[in-house]
């Protein structure tokens, strides 16, 4: 009597009832992948191959089977949320000791006290990827560097300025920082030294009149840091300039210090002695300051700072961090300044379905997957990372109670059958 048909169907029938509340019970878990049963029928091997057409003995369960299809991605408020939009898996590990990688989308992350990033649902597992600095190798635990960045000094300055050719010549000789008339214009920008302590330099203008023909004309530079204009050092001080910069009648700088601008002669210089006088307590200046005046023009328009950088800043302390699309940990500092504090990497698979899954949405590499690939996010066939945001179960729950009353069905039919059997046998051992 056929039974096992019954039977088998039945526990299939159980089987998928048992996937399907796994999928409903975790429709809210983030980075879940829904499962789907997967059904073979069952045959019974016949002696010497009789028989063209038997009978079947029921179905087996062949495969449970997880879905990576995208999850939708939401919104939320913790900087250190990451969804992935697209293929790829976030590498983890057990412990700073255990490196033995395991697999997840559940991208909740936080730092730890020691400045690592974790996963809490994940049972502290630590997030993997590339130190700071690094465009490859092997996955390291992340850890975010909470220091601050060192003072630069100030080494050069780039000035570019339009100067007003239809000015005259300052009436009030010698240059006087204090007195307006002995000078045309002026312009600001701040200084830093080793310990980051700021200085607030000014330089003036001092047109000459035009001279030869066609006409050339001069500008005398003087500059102010703080309250003390870089002079001599003798007693009364004599205001001491920079350098001189010559126009020739179409506007264009020809001259610097009266010798014809080349790679090596092309800024004025503040040296090393004059920053010494203005130095703070503790502070020093690690070189001369070279300012450039590269592309600066002399037309009949009014005077204007077109242009200007120094390359020192003072020390910075970390205030945040984001983490791009492509997986870089950008820090922002106290001082405006940014730097790359790691990469966040992802890995693939040639067949995701074979990984083990591990719980707490946690899976585990196998000879089935395939070699884990291990790259940048948006390279290749990685997807892109999306910061302050996570990735939703990608459970359908519409679907899955459907499939919950089609199992239901398949269910009672199969204790149908097993009732008509009975029923069957019932009837053959009544006979007389």
């Amino acid at each position: 009597m056929g039974f096992q048909q019954g039977l088998s169907g039945l526990n299939g029938a159980a089987k998928s009832l048992d996937v399907i509340g796994n999928n409903v019970a975790n429709a809210s878990t983030v980075g879940f992948k829904q499962s789907q049963a997967q059904f073979a029928d069952m045959y019974a091997n016949s002696m010497n191959r009789s028989g063209n057409s038997p009978v079947g003995i029921g179905v087996t369960v062949a495969n449970v089977a997880q879905q990576f299809t995208q999850g939708n991605i939401s919104s939320s408020n913790n900087p250190l949320d990451i969804a992935i939009n697209g293929d790829g898996f976030f590498q983890l590990s057990a412990s700073l000791t255990n490196k033995s990688p395991m697999y997840g989308r559940n991208g909740q992350f936080q730092l730890d006290k020691s400045g690592y990033i974790v996963n809490p649902s994940m049972n502290g597992a630590y997030l993997m990827g590339w130190a700071a600095g690094a465009q490859g190798g092997d996955p390291v635990p992340l850890q975010i560097d909470t220091s601050s960045i060192p003072a630069t000094p100030t080494t050069t300055i780039s000035t570019k300025v339009n100067l007003d050719s239809r000015l005259s010549v300052p009436t009030t000789t010698p240059f006087n920082a204090a007195d307006p008339t002995s000078y045309n214009s002026s312009t600001g920008v701040d200084l830093y030294d080793s310990l980051g302590n700021p200085y607030s330099m000014q330089t003036y203008y001092v047109k000459a009149a035009p001279t030869g023909t066609p006409p050339t004309t001069t500008w005398t530079v003087y500059a102010k840091i703080d309250n003390t204009t870089l002079n001599n050092g003798a007693t009364p001080a004599v205001p001491v300039a920079l350098g001189t910069m010559t126009f020739d009648s179409t506007g264009t700088m020809t001259l610097i210090n009266g010798a014809a601008i080349t790679a090596t002669n092309n800024t004025l210089t503040i040296p090393a002695a004059q920053l010494a006088t203005v130095a703070k307590a503790g502070g020093v200046f690690a070189a001369p300051i070279n300012i450039s005046y590269a592309g600066s023009t002399q037309t009949g328009s009014a005077f204007v700072n077109l242009a200007q950088v120094q390359n020192g800043m003072p020390p910075g302390s970390l205030s945040s961090f984001s983490v791009d699309k492509d997986g870089s940990i950008i820090g922002s500092y106290s001082n405006q300044q940014t730097k790359n504090l790691g990469t966040v990497v992802l890995v693939n698979f040639a067949n995701p379905n074979g990984l083990q899954p591990l719980g707490n949405n946690l899976y585990q590499a196998s000879s089935a997957a395939g070699s884990p690939l291990v790259g940048k996010p948006t390279t290749g066939t990685f997807g892109t990372l999306q910061a302050r945001a996570k990735e939703d179960s990608n459970v359908d729950l519409t679907a899955e109670l459907v499939n919950m009353i089609v199992a239901q069905r398949v269910y009672q039919a199969n204790s149908q059958t097993i009732k008509v059997q009975d029923t069957v046998l019932q009837t053959l051992v009544s006979l007389r």
